[in-house]
């Protein structure tokens, strides 16, 4: 297995059915996985899949496992494994989705994400039109924590997922429950989009203000405005006490739903 690829995979087999359970299949669905590897979670997710008449459609990078699994669902018709990158390879399958079953046509996502793929894989989530209806995701326990955080100890991650989804961790897996075992701890979160419908330019606009504010997690929120929007002092104040903040806060003080007012109120 290419290092590089990040891939551990998981053997303990309460935890795959936790994460299946999660997903709640209901008859007609389409599930996306990411990364399946050597079919740990694959083979019990085709099994659910077959009883429910679902389409699975599961993303592998690794040409060899990509291979072997093609070649194991190679008769089974509701079964589809595509060899290409995640990040690239998401939204054509979900286009294809669309042009198979409609506009409106309704997905899940599921898998175990490597590290450095985490922060593009949920911008990517995050920019679709369509969303999936509910995401299944196992990153870095240390990922997890930070995506779920709230004030006051919010962060650029977790502000840029909560955005457009309600965030839970519903497990948490030691990294000897992988093969091989990874150097950190692992979590599996859920995420499920929310509705506050923001549009493209609200969106944009939202994530210029976020990388104002967190881009020095150490100093105060007024300063942090001050410099990266070019405000006066005065200016910057204003718009803190606006949104209810002290004019001492910091960075992680600040909830979602404040960034978004001071992002209509400033971000051109």
């Amino acid at each position: 297995m290419p290092a590089k690829l990040g891939q551990h995979f998981l053997k303990n087999t309460d935890a795959i059915k936790k994460i299946i359970a999660a997903l709640e299949i209901q008859q007609n669905d389409n599930i996306i996985e990411i990364g399946p590897g050597k079919g740990a979670l694959t083979f019990p997710l085709a099994e659910e899949c077959i009883q429910k008449n679902c389409r699975l459609i599961a993303i592998e990078k690794d040409r060899e496992l990509f291979s072997i699994l093609k070649e194991k669902f190679k008769d089974n018709k509701n079964i589809f494994i595509v060899n290409g990158d995640a990040l690239e390879e998401l939204e054509n399958v979900i286009n294809k989705i669309k042009q198979s079953l409609g506009d409106q046509a309704k997905f899940k996502i599921v898998g175990n994400i490597p590290y450095y793929i985490t922060g593009k894989l949920l911008r990517i989530i995050s920019e679709l039109k369509n969303k999936p209806e509910n995401c299944i995701l196992m990153v870095q326990k240390e990922v997890a924590e930070r995506i779920s955080a709230i004030p006051p100890h919010n962060n650029l991650l977790a502000s840029a997922t909560s955005v457009w989804a309600n965030i839970k961790i519903l497990l948490k897996l030691k990294a000897s429950e992988f093969d091989p075992p990874p150097e950190v701890d692992s979590a599996v979160i859920q995420l499920i989009p929310n509705d506050k419908e923001l549009a493209p330019e609200q969106l944009d606009k939202y994530y210029k203000l976020i990388h104002v504010i967190f881009k020095q997690p150490r100093k105060t929120l007024a300063n942090n405005l001050k410099d990266g929007l070019d405000l006066p002092r005065a200016e910057t104040e204003n718009l803190i006490t606006s949104v209810n903040l002290p004019l001492n806060s910091r960075p992680q003080d600040i909830s979602v739903e404040q960034i978004l007012k001071i992002s209509d109120l400033t971000i051109s």
